[in-house]
């Protein structure tokens, strides 16, 4: 073994030890971004619920029908395991405040083939206890209508139908869960 080997070797070994990032190389410890929170000047009107090709636990919604609440759009799919790893949460916010205002939507948008179908999407339902709304968005007209790009993905809109809160991602629980209550004028 060389030097220079030996040299590269144990830089390596001391860069995983410690946690350090090498520049250029481990791109993904960017450190996180912070919650988005818009301003009610700087919110952007929600998109409807578009192109959904079953509706489940519920008559077809749409969010100008909801005004006067407050709506958690969860875009998921079931056989994303960052997504079942949210269901938890999203389902346990939905039974804390759904007698206070808040609505849940779940957008199911399929990323393979065998995500497409009712079925099985019923069974994932029945399988993970969700009982609030679901859309299935079999042809991603409502996740390209509301220019999402990752699963899991939550968006909350406020009483007047703006989008105030979008986070990409496992976590940030609590701060979804204050950001509700807050526009509920609910406790936490």
């Amino acid at each position: 073994m060389t030097f220079k080997l030996l040299a590269v070797s144990a830089a390596l070994i001391g860069f995983t030890v410690t946690g350090a990032v090498i520049p250029g190389i481990c791109d993904e410890a960017i450190q996180a971004a912070p919650v988005k929170v818009a301003a009610a000047s700087q919110a952007v009107s929600a998109p409807d619920f578009t192109g959904i090709s079953n509706w489940f636990n519920s008559k077809p919604l749409h969010v100008a029908d909801l005004r006067g609440k407050v709506v958690l759009v969860d875009f998921w799919t079931y056989g994303c395991v960052n997504c079942v790893n949210t269901l938890p949460h999203v389902t346990e916010l939905y039974a804390k405040y759904k007698d206070q205002g808040l609505v849940v939507v779940g957008v199911h948008t399929p990323e393979f083939p065998f995500e497409r179908s009712a079925s099985n999407l019923q069974a994932a339902l029945k399988r993970h206890g969700i009982t609030y709304p679901v859309a299935q968005d079999n042809d991603s007209k409502t996740w390209n209508a509301y220019s999402n790009q990752y699963w899991p993905a939550q968006y909350i809109i406020d009483q007047s139908g703006k989008i105030v809160f979008q986070h990409e991602g496992e976590g940030r629980y609590d701060e979804i869960d204050r950001t509700v209550a807050k526009l509920l004028n609910a406790s936490s």
